[in-house]
């Protein structure tokens, strides 16, 4: 039961480990007990009645758009703490803001907005290219795109999401001088998306996510799905929204836990902390035991934990072994650990592992490598237990993988790439439509509050958390929220 099974972890009553399915499987759910829990848990949310209706036209027919015209600019942002990954440490970024008109159907034209950090240091860890260089050619891909995508898409009227998945292949092959890699395309291609997905909403006046109601052909994804086809199976796994998210805060290697942890607790009552570690195994043990214990002290009854080394860990075997290593150092830190995030290479069909003993032990969730619709059995087959969704990879795309994810029984968390502004309104809209295990990690108030001036005083309930959660108010806006910067 993927959603109870989310709500009795973020609580902190999930069953102990020793009393988890032993089987290597014993994360992944039957297509049959995944959709009738969804359906029932769904049912069960008494604040969604407070959602505001789509739109009838949402209802009628199948929304079918085409792109009108499309700009992007730029603008630096500076973290006010670092960000340290296993790659490097990220001090500065560039925000790229894409603006695309769409026309859709029977409805008019509207303009949509999406943002993204263009994170090169995750997104292209590279030696052989600076930090300077890469910005600099994800900025030009980005200009690229937004000057093709009116020729490229500004034909016939095709649904938002057979569009999106159209873009998402197009911007992973689009030339460059310098090729960055597929996530690296990802990353440019997805405010772009997010515009499309947003524009569309404004225009028929409902939220992006009641775009799937009707069915309709998705030639791009159908083969995923079967006979159903990739629009029912989307609109079964969306629910109706939940309101309230837990918050979480990244612990960065080196970070002083005296101040950081009674800095987030004491501010904003956090339960929930994200750990970047190394990928040793004796510095991540003693981390991780540190962190627990430090949060037990401060007043956390239930400290919550998810451990994120970005690909530092040579194999599998070695997170078996952190994981042995921590229960015996510490039996109750290790039941603090919620899941695991994609903790060795990014390329998983170079560096296959079989990860079903990992995942017997606490849930294993794919992040960087999960860069195309093809790496989905690839997955499963290895044992991983769902993924990691971020919307720096597309909305069109996460909405594909959290239905194929439903249908195989897997899980799905929803992280972070430091959305500000409108794209932390996205990722919790998105967050609040899906059955994810986390809840949703939305970090920019941490590190880049000053992206989120134009929203967080209007939502400060979102963008601050308080007593260890992110609160939507119950009217949710149309599109993806970009109107909520300018209400």
């Amino acid at each position: 039961m993927i959603r109870q099974r989310c709500d009795l972890l973020q609580r902190g009553t999930a069953p102990e480990s020793n009393a988890m399915p032993s089987s290597a499987r014993g994360w992944r759910l039957s297509r049959r007990h995944f959709l009738a829990t969804l359906t029932a848990t769904a049912t069960a949310v008494n604040t969604a009645s407070h959602a505001q209706p789509p739109h009838p036209a949402s209802r009628r027919t199948p929304p079918h758009v085409r792109v009108v015209d499309a700009r992007v600019t730029f603008s630096p942002q500076q973290l006010v703490t670092p960000l340290r990954l296993s790659t490097g440490v990220i001090t500065d970024v560039t925000q790229a803001t894409a603006e695309v008109l769409v026309e859709v159907a029977g409805a008019g034209r509207a303009t949509g907005r999406g943002t993204v950090y263009l994170s090169d240091l995750w997104a292209w860890p590279s030696n052989q290219l600076s930090h300077a260089q890469r910005d600099s050619a994800l900025q030009q891909l980005c200009t690229n795109i937004a000057d093709q995508l009116p020729a490229q898409f500004g034909g016939e009227h095709t649904h938002p999401c057979e569009l999106g998945m159209q873009l998402h292949d197009w911007v992973c092959h689009i030339g460059h001088p310098v090729q960055p890699p597929r996530l690296a395309r990802m990353l440019c291609g997805s405010p772009f998306d997010a515009a499309i997905h947003d524009g569309t909403g404004l225009a028929l006046k409902c939220s992006a996510f009641d775009l799937y109601r009707q069915p309709v052909k998705l030639p791009s994804v159908d083969r995923l799905f079967g006979r159903d086809g990739a629009c029912r199976a989307i609109d079964e796994v969306i629910t109706k929204p939940r309101f309230t998210l837990p918050a979480w805060y990244v612990v960065n290697r080196g970070d002083d836990l005296d101040v950081t942890l009674a800095a987030a607790i004491q501010k904003s009552g956090i339960t929930h902390f994200k750990l970047k570690l190394s990928g040793d195994n004796d510095q991540d043990v003693r981390r991780t035991v540190d962190v627990y214990r430090g949060a037990k002290s401060l007043g956390v009854q239930q400290p919550r934990l998810c451990l994120d080394s970005n690909g530092g860990n040579p194999d599998a075997n070695s997170v078996r072994e952190f994981l042995r290593r921590l229960e015996s150092t510490d039996p109750l830190a290790y039941q603090a650990v919620f899941y695991v995030e994609h903790p060795t290479d990014r390329d998983i069909r170079r560096h296959a592992f079989d990860w079903n003993e990992v995942a017997a032990r606490k849930p294993v969730v794919l992040d960087e490598g999960l860069t195309s619709v093809d790496v989905l059995s690839v997955a499963q087959r290895q044992g991983w237990s769902g993924f990691a969704l971020k919307t720096c990879k597309g909305h069109s795309f996460m909405l594909v993988v959290a239905a194929w994810a439903a249908r195989a029984g897997m899980l799905i968390t929803l992280q972070d790439l430091t959305n500000p502004g409108i794209a932390l309104v996205h990722a919790a809209l998105m967050a609040a439509h899906l059955p994810t295990l986390n809840g949703v990690e939305l970090n920019s108030p941490q590190f880049t509050p000053a992206a989120n001036l134009a929203l967080a005083h209007r939502f400060p309930q979102l963008f601050e958390p308080s007593g260890g959660v992110h609160r939507l108010r119950p009217h949710l806006p149309a599109g993806l929220g970009s109107s909520w910067e300018t209400e």
